[in-house]
């Protein structure tokens, strides 16, 4: 096998990985109609469903980043990906809400190992400048895509499976990518030992954790509860400790005066931005699609493709962009299309929106991401030291945790106002009770429902016309 052989499967292996984790990300939010269907789950059950993951993938990012630096990322990135497998295998197999919640939180951890050790190994192997950029492109490429075909593999799983099938697909696959890591990535384990931050490590996890765990739970308490002020003042707390933690530490887990690096800094907060408004984006179109227009879930999904595709022309032309005119140039033109895009959807979202005009909005936010997040990632990766990617790879991916989180906080609001309505159904319009009838037509149904047939088995949109099931989810 030639070099470049090698270095193109060991690309397709890692990228593949990242696609992985990422696609599970969205893949599950098209089920949860379906699981409050089938599994009799409450609004708070579907909510920590999508959120267990998120909460120990956040918690223990830095953590895996770290030890991915001691003990070798390419184990460290097997083990995660066996740890995710079994986990979604498990979850398929769940009989009860609180069985897949907690296969959830496991997949998380098998997330929170994949996820830094992917990226950490692909600057390792790719350390020229227009090689690294463009590998980062890839990656970044990659992570947009799997998000946003998420929705089109739950949808089309759906149309044709049970709920089951969206976990059950994530095992087989998994194994098939620990196989090609085993075999195309070789190991990258530190020549130098370096002694375990213990007080870094518990400190980062607690924060990241309660942190985490807070804003999921602050749409329900409130945002100036005295739970949820509490939970923030625990945060900063933790932060500040860990702070004080890593600049005393002989060999910190996090050399905290990368901060003070601009050029680290400042595209952690670019990249933080980008992935915060991605997933929310994702959530509220694929709701919005669902049911508001009325489009199945695979048609929902389907109908996301112009992101996934402007996405993956951004992160790659960004790269290369910023290897010529500067990355600050670049990240600067991604932020201010990814504003247009909101200020220009907030003033035009109606049922009668034409979809030709949403496409031109999507493909206007997926090239201001792209051109956002790849730069200002190769940017990051660029500042640490290569025996710290692990953990600098984690520093770019807590703005994925915060993308899924940004989700969190909507579909706890929408899940609250649809409690107070008494039930998680479609009304008599067909469309959920969170989304204001505003956004239904004059004539008191959606421009879409004439063409409505009544759903096909495994689609998550019930028949508008039919009674509330009894159960968790739909009483009042």
């Amino acid at each position: 096998m030639t070099r470049t052989s090698s270095r193109a499967l060991l690309l397709v292996a890692l990228l593949l990985a990242s696609f992985l984790i990422n696609l599970d990300t969205t893949l599950v939010n098209v089920a949860l109609p379906t699981l409050s269907r089938e599994l009799g789950a409450s609004n708070t059950q579907l909510q920590w469903v999508v959120d267990a993951y998120n909460l120990v993938f956040a918690a223990l990012l830095l953590t895996s980043g770290s030890l991915s630096d001691r003990l070798g990322r390419k184990g460290v990135l097997m083990a995660g990906l066996l740890v995710f497998g079994v986990a979604s295998f498990a979850g398929g197999h769940a009989g009860s809400t609180a069985e897949l919640v907690a296969a959830r939180a496991v997949m998380g951890l098998g997330a929170a190992m994949t996820f830094p050790a992917t990226l950490a190994l692909l600057t390792g192997a790719f350390t020229r400048r227009k090689e690294r950029a463009l590998s980062i492109g890839l990656w970044g490429a990659t992570a947009g895509i799997a998000i946003a075909l998420g929705p089109i593999v739950g949808g089309f799983l759906l149309e044709h499976f049970s709920w089951s099938s969206i976990f059950y697909v994530l095992g087989p696959v998994s194994a098939v990518v620990v196989v090609l890591v085993a075999l195309c990535v070789p190991g990258a384990q530190n020549p130098v030992p370096r002694r375990l931050d213990s007080a870094g490590l518990v400190l980062s996890s607690g924060f990241m954790g309660l942190l985490v765990y807070t804003i999921i739970e602050a749409p329900n308490r409130g945002w100036a509860s005295p739970a949820s002020l509490a939970g923030f003042a625990g945060a900063l707390i933790l932060l500040i400790a860990f702070l004080a933690a890593e600049r005393r530490a002989p060999e910190p887990m996090l050399d905290v005066r990368l901060f003070k690096d601009l050029r680290f800094s400042a595209a952690g907060a670019s990249v933080t931005i980008a992935y915060f408004t991605l997933l929310g984006f994702i959530f509220l179109i694929t709701q919005y699609f669902q049911f508001v227009r009325g489009y199945s879930p695979l048609s929902a999904g389907v109908h996301l493709l112009p992101v996934a595709v402007s996405v993956a022309i951004g992160s790659t032309l960004g790269t290369r962009l910023a290897v010529r005119a500067g990355t600050k140039v670049v990240v600067t033109v991604g932020l201010a299309l990814q504003s247009l895009f909101y200020f220009w959807f907030a003033s035009d979202v109606s049922p009668t929106l034409g979809y030709g005009v949403v496409t031109v909005q999507m493909v206007v936010y997926g090239l201001g991401m792209g051109l956002t997040s790849a730069p200002a990632t190769e940017s990051i990766m660029g500042a640490v030291a290569a025996d710290q990617a692990g953990v600098g790879s984690a520093v770019t991916t807590p703005p994925v945790c915060s993308a899924e989180l940004s989700a969190s906080p909507s579909s706890a609001a929408c899940m609250r106002r649809s409690t107070t309505r008494g039930s998680t159904t479609p009304c008599r319009h067909g469309c959920l009770p969170n989304w204001p009838h505003s956004l239904i037509s004059p004539s008191g149904r959606h421009p879409t429902s004439p063409a409505m047939s009544p759903p096909k088995a495994g689609r998550s949109l019930p028949r508008p016309s039919a009674k509330p099931r009894s159960g968790p989810s739909t009483t009042a």
